[in-house]
């Protein structure tokens, strides 16, 4: 019988979790290790049975069984959606798809938005604004659109798509308050160099992405700034051996993190692995999940764009295009692993990668003194028994 996973958000008192594997952020491994949390900190950590007493203690091993694994809450910089509801929807949209979220470890996310118009992105990222002051889970958002190449759409609503002109580009940053935390551009289009810098003088990532950018642009836009490569290989050219394009223009870059979708869909198990070798330690594993993530097959809406859900996959009712994903980051950890991703570096891209990437690699992502107190307890076969939620992150 299928456990539900025990999820906590308190963040006081004190607890300890002993007995498990330990697979921490910078992908080291500990045999029989044990952490120690006060008021939503981790406070200490070590081996065998030398912790002390806690408000709360909890032996991984009767929870999670003999092979208990014990990694950093996980981190989903790009997704949209989950529990039959889309984040484009509202604060309560996004409460509800963040709690289904959070039961597969996902204990922090930035709020993806797809293309929408300025007015409408404008309210939304206000509305995500709001919430990541109220809800410690909420790192911010991220504008995927609609500044992208028209021939890369995907999922997104074409006639919405446009140029990035400054004042848009600045009415959407200033709309979020300090909380946009990623915006994808199409490096190629007018301004689009211009708006990857301004961008990133906000303090937000810049990630390349839904482009038709050869390597050469992909350079210079990584020159301008950007740091991310929105979902390596989709919505983009791929590699050719005398056109590389910008998945070797960013795995090339030891600035840029690249994002994955580790569905077998996306990308392929070879291709998966292939991702960590070309980039290892800068591949951030994300969802890129829309509203059918832990629901049922069937016809859902993605902004503008209508979705039909089939065996799994989503896929735009007008251009068949992939239309993101029903992944979760549990299920993205259990297919890098089979992928054949050593187990420590799929954990990294879960945590301190994506961290890094939007900025808040000093607090999340690693099970240490002084960090957040985010974990997750997984059995052998990396199926979420218990989620714990710590302290607000700094950036």
């Amino acid at each position: 019988m299928t456990m539900e996973p025990t999820i906590t958000t308190d963040a006081l008192g004190s607890r300890v979790i002993h007995s498990a594997c330990i697979v921490d952020g910078d992908g080291t491994v500990t045999e029989n290790g044990w952490v120690r949390f006060e008021e939503g900190r981790v406070a200490a950590r070590g081996t065998g049975d030398d912790w002390t007493p806690a408000d709360e203690v909890v032996d991984a091993r009767s929870i999670a069984g003999p092979d208990a694994v014990l990694t950093p809450g996980f981190i989903d910089i790009h997704g949209h959606g989950g529990a039959g509801v889309a984040y484009d929807d509202g604060a309560e949209a996004i409460r509800r798809g963040r709690a289904m979220h959070r039961s597969h470890g996902t204990t922090r996310a930035v709020i993806s938005l797809v293309t929408a118009t300025i007015d409408q992105l404008a309210e939304q990222v206000a509305t995500i604004a709001d919430l990541a002051e109220t809800d410690r889970d909420i790192l911010g958002s991220h504008l995927e659109g609609p500044f992208l190449d028209p021939g890369h759409q995907g999922a997104h609503e074409p006639s919405l798509l446009q140029h990035p002109q400054p004042a848009d580009v600045s009415r959407l940053l200033d709309a979020g308050r300090g909380t946009v935390r990623q915006v994808t551009i199409a490096p190629e289009l007018q301004g689009g160099l211009d708006a990857v810098r301004l961008v990133v003088a906000s303090g937000a990532a810049a990630a390349v992405g839904h482009t038709d950018a050869d390597a050469t642009i992909a350079r210079q836009a990584f020159e301008a700034g950007a740091s991310i490569l929105t979902h390596a290989f989709n919505a983009m050219n791929g590699i050719h051996h005398r056109a590389p394009g910008p998945v070797i223009a960013a795995a090339a870059d030891h600035r840029v993190v690249l994002e994955g979708i580790a569905d077998n869909f996306h990308l392929s198990p070879p291709i998966i692995k292939l991702l960590f070798d070309i980039a290892p330690g800068r591949v951030a594993l994300i969802t890129d999940a829309m509203a059918a993530a832990g629901s049922a097959d069937g016809h859902y809406d993605l902004g503008a764009v209508k979705v039909t859900v089939k065996d799994g996959m989503a896929r735009a009712d007008d251009t068949g295009s992939i239309a993101g994903s029903t992944l979760t980051q549990d299920v993205a950890l259990r297919r890098a692993v089979e992928a054949g991703v050593p187990i420590g570096e799929a954990v990294r891209a879960l945590t301190t990668t994506p961290a890094r990437a939007v900025g808040y690699g000093e607090s999340l992502g690693l099970l240490q003194p002084g960090c957040v107190a985010d974990a997750v307890l997984l059995d052998a076969g990396h199926r979420v028994h218990g989620v714990w939620v710590g302290a607000a992150p700094t950036r």
